[in-house]
């Protein structure tokens, strides 16, 4: 358990009346999927280059960012466009159509909720107002929220395109919301984290056992100015000292 591990000095007395939660990762798994597909990628390609580096995979999605944005998407594209590269022009039709598939796969794949969220976010939001914010394909999240059997307890639903200190700024302006009186619950520093308290709101980092190379950051812990927790029940423990 985390519980109570940031910054000496971190104000643990506050005002909380919104908790805004991001999706993938924090309320369910999804980075698992990526790396196992990126797995059956690497086979695939593996007749065209023995020991490939999957950097060149990841150097593409970073690449297609601007173009393509996150989520599954993006990241087919950017497989399509490394086995070209990998291949140097040859792979043949049939493999770009297992690369399809296989994003396909990973549409229909099963959401499973992580530890305590079923539970915990229902009973959240009869105390506080809950809000969704997550970053992605508009379409891919919407189906994730619609499956997920959560989007009840959510008060407001946010799906940017980038998570900026200026994206949530706008959201908590839309919504008139203190930042003051505002907490961000996330397993990303970079996206979750960072630019809440960016802007004077409060922040809880739950992280995850997978990290996209994208979302990776170091921060030094005499640094933090913001929670850490284990899980979502650790959250809610935090939360009650607040």
């Amino acid at each position: 358990m985390l519980v109570g591990r940031a910054t000496a000095g971190y104000n643990m007395r506050m005002n909380i009346t919104t908790i805004a939660f991001d999706a993938d990762d924090t309320l369910w798994a999804n980075e698992d999927l990526f790396v196992a597909t990126q797995q059956q990628y690497m086979q695939l390609l593996a007749p065209f280059r023995a020991n490939w580096d999957a950097e060149e995979l990841h150097a593409a999605e970073r690449r297609n960012l601007a173009y393509f944005g996150y989520g599954i998407k993006g990241f087919t594209l950017s497989m399509i466009e490394t086995a070209i590269e990998v291949s140097d022009g040859a792979i043949p039709g049939r493999d770009i159509a297992k690369i399809i598939d296989m994003a396909r796969a990973m549409v229909h794949a099963p959401l499973p909720l992580l530890p305590g969220v079923a539970e915990l976010i229902p009973q959240l939001s009869t105390k506080y107002s809950l809000m969704l914010i997550t970053k992605g394909d508009l379409y891919d999240q919407e189906a994730k929220i619609a499956r997920s059997g959560l989007a009840d307890s959510f008060r407001h639903i946010e799906i940017v395109s980038e998570k900026s200190p200026h994206a949530y700024q706008r959201i908590l302006q839309r919504y008139d919301i203190n930042p003051q009186s505002f907490v961000m619950v996330g397993n990303s520093l970079r996206s979750d984290i960072l630019p809440v308290v960016a802007i004077g709101g409060h922040a809880v980092h739950i992280p995850y056992h997978l990290t996209w190379a994208h979302e990776h950051v170091d921060i030094p812990a005499n640094e933090r100015t913001w929670q850490e927790c284990d899980s979502i029940a650790d959250f809610t423990q935090w939360l009650a000292q607040c």
